[in-house]
């Protein structure tokens, strides 16, 4: 973490449509993250559910098919942007993770990224997970 962003690097042993999938399909999303209905467009907007923390408003901001998304997270409240941008390397594909934008002056936003900044390593590592259970 540095800043107000958590950034994370992540290489997969998948090919980079595949780890694309996992990240802009509904139901892939939801087997290794939260259900949400998302969709690869930019201005989409969609809903994750995020369970104990509720319904968070989102809206797909920009798009590079295959490469990369960012959206805007949790509106109203955190008012954050996740991006992440994938790269072909040696043996699969690496996913640059971003989550950005977290209001350290706010006691919510100080708590919001020590918990996500603990929890998005455990829910990155998922994705592999689900990759090879849906090959």
């Amino acid at each position: 973490m540095t800043d107000n962003a958590i950034r994370l690097e992540r290489t997969f042993p998948h090919p980079q449509d595949a780890v694309w999938a996992a990240l802009t399909t509904p139901d892939l999303l939801a087997r290794w993250w939260a259900p949400g209905d998302i969709a690869p467009a930019a201005g989409h907007r969609f809903t994750m559910d995020m369970g104990a923390w509720g319904q968070q408003s989102c809206e797909v901001l920009t798009v590079e098919p295959g490469t990369s998304i960012s959206f805007s997270f949790a509106e109203g409240t955190l008012d954050t942007i996740i991006t992440w941008t994938l790269k072909t390397v040696d043996g699969g594909t690496t996913l640059y993770f971003e989550h950005a934008g977290f209001n350290l002056d706010s006691p919510m936003g100080r708590q919001a990224i020590e918990g996500m900044g603990n929890g998005w390593p455990g829910l990155l590592a998922r994705i592999d997970e689900v990759l090879v259970n849906a090959s």
